[in-house]
């Protein structure tokens, strides 16, 4: 039998996602949203691409979670889009209520499920939702550090004229202004990228990763980035369906690791069929470890304001 997904909130981010799940044939796809017709519309229209595709995966449209019942993976993406000059911080209350909403639905109908949190602010989102659930904090996770990760990735490739295929990179932090990119553990074909680029160059493609939402923002005038982030979700699905252990940078629940307790925030980790499998703790500079501080409590703001 065939794995489940059910994405919650059908806008750009869900139907895309939602699209690359089926085209992948990985799993049958729920696509669920509480406008009538948007989410049967876009799930038919997916479903009738799948034999271009050769995937024999279902795809089904609803505005009842008794459909996404026994889900295996629940994808978050419903909320408020940002707008230009606004931050992921300002759509704070008003995007938790659609998740606190959305995970007491998941809990009641797929008690079983690994939950991956997109809705921003992203990482106090991912905490909302595991205090709702109420579920192991292995199964609940956010998606941020695999999507700022791949900006930086594609910023370096185009400055150095190379596959971003080549190129790695980790970022800790929350997802926003206060993520910590690591250019020290960054590389190009495993060559440090501080040995082929000046670090004032460096530092000019960090910055536009950290404002890499808010350059498509304001471009797009209306609505935000959904291509990349949806691409990055299902890099999450397919490594927890396939098992595939892959180590990514998300926003996961931290006991002590890296120092900080009781919060969800980016950091290396390993994702398998059970979730997040372990947090990958990597040794930081004073430097690093200060503005990791920094991003954590801007974290722990966003959460205390919930009061969860």
């Amino acid at each position: 039998m065939r794995k489940k997904v059910t994405i919650v909130g059908a806008g750009n981010v869900g139907a895309s996602t939602a699209l690359m799940t089926a085209q992948s044939g990985l799993a049958d796809v729920v696509l669920i949203d509480i406008a009538e017709g948007v989410p049967q519309g876009k799930a038919l229209d997916i479903a009738q691409a799948c034999p271009l595709w050769g995937s024999a995966v279902s795809l089904k449209g609803t505005n009842s979670y008794s459909d996404t019942a026994d889900s295996d993976i629940v994808v978050i993406t419903a909320g408020f889009p940002r707008k230009p000059n606004m931050s992921r911080d300002d759509l704070l209350h008003a995007n938790a209520e659609v998740v606190k909403t959305a995970s007491a639905s998941i809990a009641g109908t797929s008690p079983h499920s690994i939950i991956i949190v997109v809705t921003n602010p992203m990482d106090a989102m991912a905490q909302l939702s595991w205090k709702t659930t109420e579920f192991s904090c292995k199964r609940v996770m956010g998606m941020g550090g695999i999507l700022d990760a791949a900006r930086f990735r594609a910023f370096l490739a185009w400055e150095l004229e190379v596959s971003p295929a080549d190129i790695e990179t980790t970022i800790l932090g929350g997802h926003g202004d206060q993520m910590v990119p690591l250019p020290r553990f960054t590389t190009v074909k495993g060559i440090p990228v501080s040995e082929v680029m000046k670090q004032k160059r460096i530092d000019t493609l960090i910055q536009r990763t950290r404002n890499g939402g808010a350059e498509i923002v304001g471009l797009l005038k209306s609505g935000s980035a959904y291509y990349a982030p949806a691409a990055a979700t299902f890099q999450m699905i397919r490594s927890i369906l396939l098992d595939e252990k892959r180590l990514l940078p998300c926003a996961a629940y931290l006991n002590g690791e890296y120092g900080v307790k009781d919060l969800y925030v980016g950091v290396p980790v390993v994702l398998g069929k059970d979730g997040v499998e372990r947090v990958v703790e990597i040794k930081l500079t004073k430097e690093e470890k200060s503005r990791f501080r920094e991003s954590c409590v801007a974290v722990k703001k966003l959460v205390k304001k919930l009061a969860i």
